[in-house]
């Protein structure tokens, strides 16, 4: 039977309600299979330690064993392999390559004699491993009765894929490879792996070594890049060698992923560059940058310079057998270029009009080096700009603009637009966010779900051409790994079911209903998934003398009960259904429920008169919209302690604190922390940086009433340097008294760089 027609007829059964009669299991998997039947009055079939799996064939067997190593790693007890023939119950694998069934799809079946999956190939076959796992870990129980029910299920995309930037911040070989299995439960089977950036290049290419040997180490901004106990440089390094790159590929390739290198070119070559400055267009010696931003810094178009990638792009090819190899091809900004006497004069040569036909040029010169060495070319959705290589897939970042303007040409496309699909934007408004792009846009759980790859714009003749889509995990903000996994889980999640089921079958209020039991499963695996998304929001404000006013919210929309004594919420505690006057003070303990249990233990919050006259860096507004907010730390490597987060407005760095309650207060008290200005800009984005101008050596703290433009309440100078622990605290009289609550400005003048006052405390006294 053909796909479609195969698909068709799961499709009639699509959002059938999940029933189960007795002690057995509702069904809550993500993704949604394609089609879920469930026989409410058949009998159940129990699945314990003495459950045998039968596996027909040498594919089957290692499917068994996957299902058992997951098993294990979700502390489960790893149940029995047999051959076929060995016990009449149990569980089926087989793979039956004349079932009809597509190549990564499955049917599942439950019934009172036990469970059988089939598939035509072992990738599908494995992906129905992956759907029995799910079912057993679905309760805690020993022995888990799962109903009688029918799955026909295959994936919408060929393309469901995850990118990761090693390149900003290093994982170790183990940590990609736990990415990897926690990719391989959600069915995504593509692995888009950043390698190569400005601020670092991770792959060993043997013909080159100083490319790793400089290219893979560089001097952290501010103090982290200074040994405390030296004072010398503490470089920050970190590169795979080829044999980890193996390691990882063939741990993928058992999963039925595909890895995808990136070698980012002819922008962000700054690592690249600082190993080889003949790579350069200026060919002067150059640090890896500490900085984010746009760099500058392009390769030159010289025959040289393509003999040498050439022989990066073998070395990668023999590591990575994948059929695509990404070139990168973004932000690459060309004023080099135009400065270049050599290369205008090779543009002249090749009669090219300008810059972005050059562009062009240098992406079509890199396609043939790539086909030459049996691979396709993908690239950002800039590779369009002066004509796109005849062969090229374009994965579009920029909305989707460039997806459509591709299809439209008849190239293959991959949507990863980064307003909703960058893992990198925080998910909620939580001051336990770690490191990223809070402003002026999260992308919540919701945002993530509700995308839609194919847009309704694109014709249909046409929309073959969407392989499907990918979430993106920069890490110039996630130091460590434990942030990437927060960033990326549960995230992901929502990403994996649009990438798999029909769009006829995603609904996100079911999506909320079947989340809960993936914190389970991911708290059983070990996954360091975000929490913040199933916390309580508190948002309080006076209400009068000893008064509060107290607002509770969940960023998913879970309901949520509070208690006002200290005790634990349970579901008899007071529903949360508007706000809370309460006379201070008062212990608040909230928690999100679904169902009749609550998603994690309960927050806690003590709201006192002087907690209300004090705010965290967190818990402010930018003063601003222009230019993005970030939440930053210091560029660091440390184990060991939290290192200070701050939300900067780096293009106009000012606080708003909307409702500071001004009565009776005599003075402010700011606690200020130090950092590095490590943003690199364009000539136009700097013209556009806003800042007050000092009136002393160092600069001051000014705080205005109402707006940036109001009236100064308070002013104290700043000192040339922190104090040893990176802060200053700086106490300063209001120069006038209210008797009400009035929004302040909070800035810090003087030219911000190199180094650059944030706003970590404010406090009324």
């Amino acid at each position: 039977m053909r796909r479609s027609a195969w698909l068709s007829l799961c499709l009639l059964a699509l959002c059938q309600p999940a029933r189960a009669g007795g002690d057995a299991i509702v069904p809550s998997l993500i993704p949604q299979p394609a089609s879920m039947r469930l026989d409410a009055g058949a009998a159940t079939f129990a699945v314990d330690a003495s459950t045998v799996v039968q596996a027909e064939g040498d594919a089957a067997m290692r499917v068994a064993g996957q299902l058992n190593a997951f098993l294990a790693k979700a502390g489960r007890t790893p149940l029995s392999i047999a051959t076929r023939g060995q016990g009449a119950r149990g569980i089926r694998l087989a793979v039956d390559p004349a079932s009809g069934i597509p190549a990564e799809g499955y049917a599942l079946s439950v019934g009172d004699d036990g469970i059988t999956i089939r598939a035509s190939s072992e990738a599908g076959l494995f992906h129905g491993a992956m759907t029995l796992w799910q079912l057993l870990t679905q309760s805690d129980a020993a022995r888990v009765m799962l109903p009688a029910m029918r799955i026909e299920d295959a994936p919408r995309f060929p393309w469901r894929g995850y990118m990761l930037d090693s390149a900003r911040h290093f994982q170790t070989p183990a940590q990609v490879k736990q990415l990897l299995d926690t990719m391989a439960l959600h069915k995504l089977n593509v692995f888009h792996w950043h390698l190569t950036d400005d601020q670092g290049w991770r792959i060993e290419i043997k013909r080159h070594p100083r490319l790793t040997q400089v290219g893979g180490c560089r001097i952290p901004a501010g103090d982290a890049g200074i040994d405390p106990a030296s004072g010398k440089p503490a470089p920050y390094c970190g590169w795979y060698s080829q044999d980890d790159i193996r390691d990882i590929v063939a741990h993928a390739a058992a999963l039925h992923i595909s890895v995808v290198p990136e070698i980012d070119m002819p922008g962000h070559a700054t690592a690249a560059i600082a190993a080889y400055p003949a790579l350069g267009t200026e060919g002067r010696q150059i640090p890896v940058s500490a900085h984010r931003g746009i760099h500058a810094n392009l390769f030159n178009v010289d025959d040289a310079t393509f003999d040498f990638l050439d022989g990066v792009f073998a070395e990668v090819a023999q590591l990575f057998p994948g059929r695509y190899i990404h070139i990168g091809g973004d932000e690459a900004i060309k004023a080099q270029w135009r400065a270049s006497p050599r290369v205008q004069a090779r543009m002249r040569a090749l009669g090219l009009a300008d810059e972005d036909a050059l562009q062009s040029w240098f992406i079509h010169r890199l396609e043939a080096l790539v086909h030459a060495h049996g691979k396709r070319l993908i690239g950002w959705d800039e590779i369009l700009d002066g004509g796109l290589a005849p062969d090229a897939t374009v994965m579009s970042w920029r909305g989707i603009d460039g997806g459509l303007a591709a299809a439209r040409q008849g190239h293959d496309v991959v949507m990863s637009p980064n307003a909703d699909l960058y893992l990198d934007y925080l998910q909620t408004d939580s001051p336990d966010e770690p490191g990223g792009r809070p402003r002026p846009k999260l992308i919540p759980m919701e945002r993530f779900y509700r995308f839609e790859p194919v847009p309704e714009a694109l014709e249909a003749d046409r929309r073959q051409h969407i392989l499907g889509l990918q979430a993106n995990m920069w890490t110039t903000d996630d130091v460590r790994f434990a942030a990437v996994e927060h960033n990326t889980f549960p995230r992901l999640l929502a990403v994996a079911e649009t990438g798999w089921t029909p769009k006829a079958g995603k609904d996100y209020a079911s999506f909320l209903q079947r989340l809960p039991a993936w914190t389970r499963r991911y708290q059983a695996l070990g996954v360091g998934y975000a929490r913040t998304p199933f916390g309580v929001l508190l948002d309080d404000a006076p209400a009068g003398h000893d008064k509060a006013s107290l607002q509770l919210s969940n960023p998913l929309g879970y309901p949520v009960r509070y208690t006002l004594d200290g005790s634990e919420p349970t579901l008899r505690s007071p529903l949360y259904t508007g706000p809370i006057e309460t006379a201070l003070p008062v212990q608040l303990r909230s928690a999100a429920f679904a169902g009749s249990a609550a998603l994690q233990p309960a927050d806690r919050f003590e709201v006192t008169a002087a907690s209300l006259r004090s705010r965290g860096n967190a818990q402010l507004q930018p003063c601003s919209a222009e230019g993005p907010v970030l939440r930053m730390q210091d560029d660091t490597v440390q184990a060991d302690g939290r290192r200070a987060l701050f939300n900067v407005a780096f293009m106009q760095p000012c606080w708003r604190w909307e409702q500071a309650p001004m009565t009776g207060a005599q003075r402010i008290e700011v606690r200020a922390g130090r950092l590095p200005y490590i943003i690199d800009q364009s000539e136009e984005e700097n013209a556009r940086r806003r800042y007050l101008p000092a009136r002393s050596a160092h600069g001051e703290l000014d705080i205005r009433a109402g707006s940036c433009d109001g009236e100064r309440i308070a002013t104290a100078p700043l000192p040339a340097r922190p104090d040893a622990d990176g802060f200053i605290t700086l106490r300063a009289p209001l120069l006038r008294r209210a008797d009400r609550t009035e929004a302040l400005c909070i800035r810090f003048s003087g030219d911000f760089r190199p180094d650059m006052w944030v706003l970590d405390r404010v406090t009324l006294r």
